[in-house]
């Protein structure tokens, strides 16, 4: 019959699928070894520059951070606390997070303050870090002197160096009376751009809020 392909014959059609499996170029097994090299070397360096630069950011952030801050801008007011809690007299601790936290700073952004309240509406707010290297200093009413641990140093109740290795006083919070509540400026703590805040005759410390209504010339 005409058009049949003999049995036993080997020729095939030219459009056959075994034909056109032969004609594919054979794969190169050295190019797809550099290729698969080449992703390799690619994604190294793209881990290697994620790992850089997240532990770059926090460095530019300490050595800039501070210049690119104006003074005015750092730290916050945070409350301590209702004025009852500070009796008259007496000085008490109290405790607030640094408003300069964190979301990864945890119990660390947590610090105190002593609370010295020496009339109604005046305070004295000092840090727990001696003037010296930092170290937290404790009041004794008995012999009415804050004293750090670590060196001796040594603090009047009002602040003033005493004796020991500092060589200034305890740093004091600005703070203002708000209503019923005490609220201090923290986060600015002493550093050589703050030294001379440092010093209550160049900075006043007491900024008061009064709700009460004055008295007129009359009722005095």
């Amino acid at each position: 019959m005409t058009g049949q392909i003999p049995h036993g014959s080997n020729q095939q059609h030219p459009d056959s699928p075994a034909e056109a499996v032969e004609a594919q170029p054979p794969i190169n097994a050295e190019s797809a070894h550099h290729s698969r090299r080449a992703f390799l070397f690619k994604l190294s360096v793209a881990f290697n520059a994620v790992v850089g630069i997240a532990l770059a950011v926090p460095l530019v952030e300490y050595f800039l951070g501070p210049s690119m801050r104006k003074s005015s801008d750092t730290g916050g007011w945070v409350p301590l606390g209702p004025l009852d809690n500070f009796p008259v007299g007496q000085t008490r601790l109290a405790e607030f997070r640094n408003p300069l936290a964190t979301f990864d700073d945890g119990e660390t952004a947590n610090t105190s303050a002593w609370v010295r309240r020496v009339s109604a509406q005046q305070f004295q707010v000092f840090a727990v870090n001696c003037a010296h290297l930092g170290c937290p200093v404790r009041w004794f009413p008995e012999s009415r002197l804050f004293l750090c641990p670590c060196h001796g140093g040594a603090y009047y109740e009002d602040g003033a160096r005493a004796s020991g290795p500092p060589e200034r006083g305890l740093f004091e919070y600005r703070y203002r009376v708000d209503g019923t509540s005490l609220i201090i400026h923290a986060g600015d703590m002493p550093t050589l751009a703050t030294q001379a805040r440092c010093n209550p005759k160049q900075q006043p410390l007491v900024v008061i809020q009064s709700t009460q209504t004055p008295r007129s010339e009359a009722d005095a």
